[in-house]
């Protein structure tokens, strides 16, 4: 009977870690793009010509576009 007793706070224990790292990954935006990351791959060589630019460049820079410029570039390939 004690082992059902250490399962279960051994399960809470491991649930509460997961629930911590879930909240903690909502809370530093990592779900909340969910657009890009598909587009992203279709521009993929765009991406390696940049990389040969300054890093300076790069670091000024935003990676993320808004939603108008994506589908404008979309509709021109």
């Amino acid at each position: 009977m004690s082992v059902i007793y250490m399962l279960i706070s051994i399960s809470t224990i491991v649930v509460g870690l997961f629930l911590y790292l879930y909240i903690r990954a909502i809370h530093k935006g990592q779900y909340d793009d969910v657009e890009s990351p598909a587009i992203r791959m279709l521009f993929e060589d765009e991406l390696i010509e940049n990389s040969s630019s300054t890093k300076s460049n790069q670091e000024n820079s935003s990676h993320h576009k808004n939603k108008n410029e994506k589908q404008k570039q979309l509709k021109t390939c």
